[in-house]
């Protein structure tokens, strides 16, 4: 069940939101751009890199400037080719900045190195690599949901392998006999935690659909395979498109079928498990996860939570949209299996004594529950709005939403202000005892 096969990928983002949530706050800046370039070695299972970036001074506090760049090396930190004195302590860079003001424009460089523990996945035997939660672990950046920024990522790998990274392809380079540069531009604004890069030797197949180039990426399948496996992603773009009231942001849609347990959306692609292909050729209507990771190209990349307490408006619309997909494509029992998944897993958490409000007070140690709740529950809570509210009047209000904030950052009251200008019913009340939990 899919519930279960996310756990672990789950566990994974949520010891990395811990430590990122409040980095906007701390750092003082808003980023522009990244400028990385990246070189992983997969046999070591190190990475080095050289990243710029590009920020406006929010507000200054002191003459210190705060980064994230978890158990990274730092090399060295420049401006304009003149060292920049820096520190590292509990996973951020502190970097002295001389003459700051604020509301200035300013660019560092940062070069480092280091053998991450987590945020990136490395497969030796099988000549893979690819990224995870958090984007610090492997490049220095503000890793945190609300700070969006334009990207372009550089990559260095061995020349028999295949590259992918955010956004658009730009162009490919040999640098000498035995590595490759591909360079990547991703140019809407987008978190950094939605950063990433895979690498390995597949095969690539693709084709195009409403102007979009959707991409497959897979090794161990056919072409025949591969083809069956993704047959329904065109008619999944179509129906998100339908459903969001917005076309998909990029021009490439990739799906990867990699070595692990990875089930990860980054932007403009998505790391998959070999599993997922498997299942799907067994089971044609196995799609829920290939469906969950491509929704959140609409809800959680571009339409992003403010911050982590209110991350079931990414995992909740996303979990739920899935289920909307299924029924779409293959009826209504289909849809119903979903939404009793959905409310079994709930009422479990609620029979605890552990249920919460969607909207959390505290997100910086999320238990087993509260990720049951964000994900399970918020999808049960989108399915009862659905039938409180109407056919007409919430997929109108779903969209008004999607169209309002794409490419921003919400908060919950932001979610409920566009579903209430949808209808004349009043939806206070189904918020306060829904998403709120407020009683009395």
């Amino acid at each position: 069940m899919h519930n279960t096969c996310l756990v672990a990928v789950l566990v994974l983002l949520f010891l990395a939101t811990s430590s990122f949530a409040q980095s906007k706050s701390l750092a003082g800046i808003d980023v522009l751009d990244y400028d990385v370039t990246i070189e992983p070695d997969i046999p070591q299972k190190t990475i080095k890199g050289t990243v710029t970036i590009k920020f406006i001074v929010d507000e200054v506090s002191s003459g210190n400037l705060g980064f994230d760049c978890g158990e990274l090396t730092i090399d060295r930190v420049s401006e304009r080719e003149a060292p920049l004195q820096f520190s590292t302590q509990a996973n951020r860079l502190i970097v002295a900045m001389p003459s700051i003001r604020s509301k200035q424009r300013r660019e560092i460089q940062v070069q480092y190195h280091g053998t991450p523990k987590r945020g990136i996945r490395f497969f030796p035997d099988k000549s893979q690599v690819y990224t995870i939660y958090s984007t610090s672990q492997w490049m220095v950046c503000v890793d945190a949901p609300d700070e969006k920024a334009t990207l372009t990522m550089r990559l260095i790998f061995p020349s028999n392998l295949t590259q992918l990274g955010n956004g658009r392809f730009v162009s490919r380079r040999a640098l000498d006999r035995e590595r490759t540069q591909t360079e990547w531009r991703q140019d809407t604004p987008i978190p950094s935690y939605i950063f990433g890069f895979v690498g390995g030797p597949f095969r690539v197949m693709s084709e195009k659909s409403k102007g979009v180039e959707l991409r497959y990426l897979a090794t161990g399948f056919t072409e025949e395979q591969v083809r069956k496996i993704f047959r329904d992603t065109p008619d999944m773009l179509a129906f998100f498109e339908s459903r969001a009231g917005v076309k998909y942001a990029d021009p490439i849609y990739t799906q990867v079928l990699a070595a692990g347990g990875v089930e990860q959306e980054m932007s403009s692609f998505t790391a998959l498990n070999e599993q997922y292909g498997t299942r799907v050729l067994a089971n044609e209507q196995d799609l829920w996860l290939g469906a969950h990771e491509f929704a959140h190209q609409w809800w959680g990349n571009m339409v992003t939570c403010r911050d982590f307490n209110h991350f079931w408006l990414n995992e909740g619309i996303a979990t739920f949209m899935a289920a909307a997909y299924l029924q779409h494509r293959f009826g209504e029992a289909a849809y119903r299996k979903e939404i009793d998944e959905y409310k079994a897993s709930y009422e479990k958490v609620k029979a605890a004594g552990k249920d919460k409000s969607l909207v959390f007070p505290d997100w910086l140690r999320p238990t087993r529950e509260d990720r049951s709740l964000v994900y399970d529950k918020g999808a049960y809570v989108m399915h009862l709005l659905r039938e409180e509210m109407g056919e007409k009047a919430f997929w109108d209000g779903l969209r008004t939403f999607t169209k309002k904030y794409f490419g921003k950052s919400v908060v919950t009251s932001d979610f409920e202000t566009a579903m209430q200008s949808a209808t004349s019913k009043n939806l206070r009340p189904f918020f306060d005892k829904w998403v709120y939990l407020k009683t009395g």
